[in-house]
């Protein structure tokens, strides 16, 4: 018996999306207001995916306390009331757009959960707007 869990979680962050090999008027056409150098913010909602067995003796697939700490640890220390651009070593190279995001978010879960778990991201940057990752 398999059975996904999830978890929600949110956190508040600021960024600018820009390319530097790119001219200021081109950075402006492709990403438009979120290109304001001085950054803009986003209320990101989490929510995070673990697929797998039913543990016999717990009735879980993995507690639920262990992962709020997890996420806290891993993603909301690192990320929330941050400038993503300026205060996250990821971002400072890549373009911290909301699949980038989800996509750093489970690469820094992965190496805590037991290869068993199957692992998905969903990232909402905005109310309409979101990115998944699975691996």
């Amino acid at each position: 018996m398999s059975v996904t869990v999830c978890r929600a979680e949110h956190f508040n962050a600021a960024h600018r999306l820009h390319n530097p090999a790119w001219d200021e008027a081109q950075n402006q056409r492709v990403f438009g207001p979120c290109n304001n150098p001085n950054y803009h913010g986003h209320n990101y909602n989490l929510v995070v995916r673990l697929t797998g067995p039913v543990d016999p003796d717990t009735g879980y697939v993995y507690d639920m306390k262990r992962l709020s700490n997890l996420i806290k640890r891993e993603v909301l220390d690192r990320y929330d009331h941050r400038n993503l651009n300026l205060d996250v070593e990821e971002f400072r190279t890549i373009n911290p757009t909301v699949e980038h995001i989800a996509v750093a978010i489970w690469e820094r879960l992965r190496p805590h959960l037991a290869a068993e778990l199957a692992l998905s991201v969903t990232l909402h940057e905005t109310a309409r707007n979101f990115a998944e990752y699975h691996g």
